[in-house]
């Protein structure tokens, strides 16, 4: 019942490549297991003997092993369904999940492993404050200076200041690393993911997202200009502008959206000749990469000469500048004897604009415009710091190039502004797009106004937020928008749904016999156990569940006979048999729900009779 083990999955993967680099170990339980053979490994990837250290270009840090680690290594954990909190359950497709996001990411790597289109995350700044999404591994002023090597044998310091923002910069690294190489993973081979950060640590999320996504995948560093005015009160100069890192899963497959054409784009197109393709803006033709057979004179209608510019040659053969000519393609002035310009037409640009990496507040709204977004929803009230304007993900959501039915994530929901937009943009196009927002349950300070309305965490204001903004967007679009999905699914992270029975016989007390009677955590429901299968099974949480009656028992039948589950009492032959005729890919139950041992033994021997594929998994 654990989440992925990446590092099993990591020795799969070089056992394939380098089957000679995996070897076997005893490992702390006394057991068998593959290892890596690091020895070897680094043998196979050189084209040298490999002895020694070498000095080599790298991005480290203290405690880089143990992010690292903190990725790969399993959890136990499941997420829970919360109805009361959610917008039509049994309807919508999308999730709202509460919890921490490293915890979340790795329970979503099996079912949604590589199919996501889209992740934006705006993740905390690091003004050099601490912050809440603190690993296990957070290190102390001492342990910093410990780990990073400013400690002689003896204790004594090499240096005579503490270097407290060094330290901050390896906590913020040992927070975003783990998350970052997760969501890699999710990503789809043609999907794309949007960073927001400031200049606190862009440079380093730079080099972060270099070694997870590869430097090859880099798309832009986009400059978001997010204030509209200056702060007069700045010590040295008044901070306007943010940034977005943009990196592709695989830049061979992606495909990146072009964007709306402008009317101000389009009034530089003119007709002034009558041209009969249209509207057209004209352009040099001359190129520095110079060719001696693109050096050649062009006559002007009036007959004036002209050759290229000194260095520079004519963009096409002397061939082709002719067919372009009596093709009315070239322009020469008003009088026939200016220099000759090539005819640029609107008709062959109108499919869009490429993105530039300067991003304007006039075209993608500033941080005031956020606020008074979420003020409109919420009576005046903002309840929330820094959140991002609509109009900016909108810009995200076009360059992802986001098809209508693709999955788009945002594991640093905040405010919820990625859901807002994506039920926007669905409510335009007719799309079924679907979003994941995955958010901490970070407490709201008391003197707040969001906690003195009632708020006291942040899931509580996002999903609040999701509410009235899908309310507003079906009232301003009522004949547009009958089948828009405006609901979410709320999920929980907690502890695994099973007890803890990994004692052996000797540590058992009395009191812990119980136990044995049943193996599920008391106060877990049988949507607990549904949507733990759905996670461990290939099934998204989002899936349409039916309940069924077969011979008086609930029986749960998700996504169309893909997954099967009963976890009633007294389950009998009767039920397993309809059940395995209805073919499902997995089937779960409850130990306990077998009515007697008779059912136990012949629970194989019916799934090998009518539906021998069908995966079965009794809890």
């Amino acid at each position: 019942m654990q989440s992925m083990d990446k590092v099993a999955a990591n020795v799969a993967k070089i056992r394939e490549l380098f089957p000679n680099c995996v070897t076997e170990r005893i490992n702390n339980e006394g057991k068998l297991e593959h290892a890596i053979d690091f020895d070897m490994l680094k043998q196979e990837l050189s084209d040298h003997v490999v002895d020694g250290l070498q000095e080599r270009y790298q991005f480290t840090w203290p405690n880089k092993r143990k992010a690292i680690l903190a990725a790969n290594a399993p959890i136990n954990k499941t997420l829970r369904p919360c109805r009361e909190e959610s917008v039509d359950f049994d309807n919508t497709e999308n999730l709202y999940i509460e919890g921490d996001n490293l915890d979340v990411l790795k329970l979503l790597q099996e079912t949604y492993l590589g199919k996501v289109k889209m992740i934006y995350i705006d993740p905390p700044y690091n003004t050099g404050k601490d912050f809440i999404y603190n690993d296990d591994f957070k290190q102390s002023t001492e342990e910093y200076i410990e780990n990073s090597g400013q400690l002689d044998g003896e204790g004594n310091r090499f240096v005579a200041n503490t270097e407290s923002n060094g330290r901050f910069h390896t906590n913020w690294l040992n927070m975003i690393y783990p998350r970052l190489k997760l969501a890699k993973d999710l990503l789809s081979d043609d999907g794309v993911i949007f960073i927001s950060i400031d200049d606190n640590e862009v440079e380093n999320l730079r080099k972060i997202c270099d070694e997870i996504f590869g430097e090859n995948n880099f798309l832009a560093q986009v400059i978001w200009e997010r204030a509209f005015s200056p702060k007069n009160d700045a010590k040295f100069f008044s901070v306007s502008h943010d940034y977005v890192l943009i990196y592709a899963r695989s830049i061979e497959v992606f495909s990146i959206g072009l964007l709306p054409r402008s009317a101000e784009s389009d009034a530089r197109y003119k007709n002034p000749d009558n041209d009969p393709h249209g509207p057209w803006t004209s352009d040099n033709m001359t190129v520095k990469s110079y060719s001696a057979n693109y050096d050649y004179p062009i006559r002007t209608p009036n007959g004036t000469i002209y050759y290229p510019p000194a260095g520079r040659c004519w963009f096409t053969s002397k061939e082709r500048m002719h067919k372009l000519i009596e093709n009315g393609a070239v322009w020469f002035g008003n009088n026939g004897g200016n220099m000759p310009r090539i005819k640029r037409y609107l008709s062959d640009v109108q499919q869009g604009m490429t993105p530039i990496t300067i991003w304007k507040y006039l075209d993608v709204g500033h941080n005031q415009e956020a606020r008074q977004e979420l003020k409109k929803l919420f009576d005046e009230k903002a309840y929330f710091d820094g959140p991002k304007p609509i109009r900016l993900l909108n810009r995200i959501l076009t360059i992802a190039n986001v098809k209508k039915d693709d999955f788009i994530l945002d594991f640093f929901s905040g405010s919820a502004t990625t859901a807002h937009a994506v039920m926007q943009l669905n409510a335009e196009d007719g799309g079924k797009r679907k979003f994941i927002m995955v958010q901490l349950q970070e407490e709201c300070a008391e003197n707040t106004e969001a906690y003195k309305a009632g708020y006291k965490n942040i899931c509580e204001i996002g999903k609040e937020r999701i509410r009235r903004a899908g309310k507003k967007i079906k009232e301003e679009n009522p004949l547009t928008t009958q089948d828009l999905d405006i609901g979410f699914r709320v999920l929980k992270c907690d502890s695994s749904n099973m007890e803890d029975v990994y004692f052996t016989p000797k540590e058992y007390m009395d009191k812990q016999q119980s136990l044995f009677v049943d193996n599920i955590k008391k106060g877990r429901s049988d949507e607990d156990l549904l949507f733990d299968a759905m996670l461990k099974l290939d099934t998204p949480l989002s899936s349409k569940i039916e309940r069924i009656t077969i011979a008086g028992k609930t029986v749960y039948n998700v996504a169309q006979g893909h997954l099967m589950a009963c976890f009633d009492k007294n389950v009998t032959d009767e039920v397993i048999t309809a059940i395995a005729k209805e073919m499902p890919s997995y089937f779960v139950m409850r130990d306990s729900s077998q009515a007697d041992d008779s059912v136990a033994i012949n629970f194989e021997q019916i799934f090998n009779t009518y539906s021998p594929q069908t995966v079965r998994r009794v809890l």
